[in-house]
């Protein structure tokens, strides 16, 4: 287990698609979910955010998705289907520029579908910040980030600017 480093914004790795995993490197991808899960906690310790992260943040080009808000769930192979036709706008963060917002518009519900570290598929219904985190989280994987949804030119803000952005 160890703390990897997050690749930043401009790094071209970042705009690369993953590639799917297959039954047969679900133990070597143990040792990955290890280090995303100390990344994770790591950056949350430095800057007192953080709830998910996909594998190719730290470089590995494999469609794996880390959460742990009140518990950790590994999402393999995830995808998103069932998004609404509502949509909301979110000052959205990311590890890849942990000093930046940007403004994005994300669906306000979708689900889901993936597999479990046991291979055992799995579908899960999100509504609010869960869908937008795992549709953030999902975007990664293929290789879109944040800066590349923004609503427009003027979409983009500081974190120091956190507070003042709230009630807007």
């Amino acid at each position: 287990m160890a703390v990897k480093e997050v690749l930043l914004l401009g790094n071209p790795k970042l705009y690369e698609v993953s590639t799917s995993a297959n039954a047969d490197e679900m133990k070597k991808l143990r040792q990955v979910v290890n280090d995303l899960h100390d990344t994770l906690m790591d950056f949350r310790n430095r800057y007192d955010r953080g709830r998910a992260i996909a594998a190719s943040q730290i470089g590995v080009m494999k469609r794996l998705i880390y959460m742990h808000i009140e518990e950790p769930v590994i999402f393999v192979n995830p995808v998103i289907k069932d998004k609404s036709r509502e949509m909301m706008l979110v000052w959205d963060d990311c590890m890849c520029f942990p000093d930046l917002l940007v403004r994005v518009e994300r669906h306000k519900t979708c689900s889901i579908l993936y597999r479990d570290m046991d291979w055992k598929e799995c579908e899960l219904k999100l509504e609010g910040d869960l869908s937008e985190l795992l549709q953030h989280e999902c975007d990664h994987l293929d290789g879109i980030l944040a800066t590349s949804r923004a609503i427009n030119g003027h979409a983009f803000a500081l974190t120091s600017q956190e507070a003042y952005l709230t009630q807007k």
